[in-house]
């Protein structure tokens, strides 16, 4: 989070990437990303017959592996539009925040960006000259 309270978009892409849910939860959208985790957990509960997967009895890499490649494909399909529907959410989300924090931050220097005071006529951060404000416009 930087010091204007903004999220990263990119961080909370790559979090939800990584399991769905962890980019909301980033966010702070608690609900929606337990939604997420839910609706892949859901998934796979539904999808998954019992006797399709074959028991990891040892943490080997060729038994994980083993034990991947024989889920069903419609669960490897449904994986994959789930995460890449909570990439895009995730995104979607950290963007409109920033935004809506954006504008109720108050005016910003068109300049550097920074928060200015209305009362002058010039950025006390970059010092560049700006537009008088009229009554109407605010």
């Amino acid at each position: 989070m930087t010091e204007t309270g903004r999220k990263r978009p990119l961080l909370a892409v790559v979090l939800a990437f990584i399991f769905p849910g962890l980019g909301h939860f980033y966010l702070r959208k608690w609900g929606r990303g337990l939604l997420w985790l839910g609706l892949l957990l859901a998934l796979s509960v539904l999808l998954v017959v019992t006797g399709t997967l074959q028991p990891v009895s040892e943490l080997t890499l060729e038994a994980i592996s083993a034990s991947y490649q024989s889920r069903p494909t419609e669960v490897t399909i449904g994986s994959v539009v789930i995460t890449t529907l909570n990439v895009v959410d995730a995104y979607w989300v950290a963007v409109n925040e920033n935004q809506t924090q954006e504008v109720e931050a108050g005016v910003k220097c068109p300049n550097c960006g920074k928060e200015i005071d209305q009362d002058i006529d010039f950025c006390h951060w970059c010092t560049t000259q700006l537009e008088p404000v009229e009554a109407d416009q605010q």
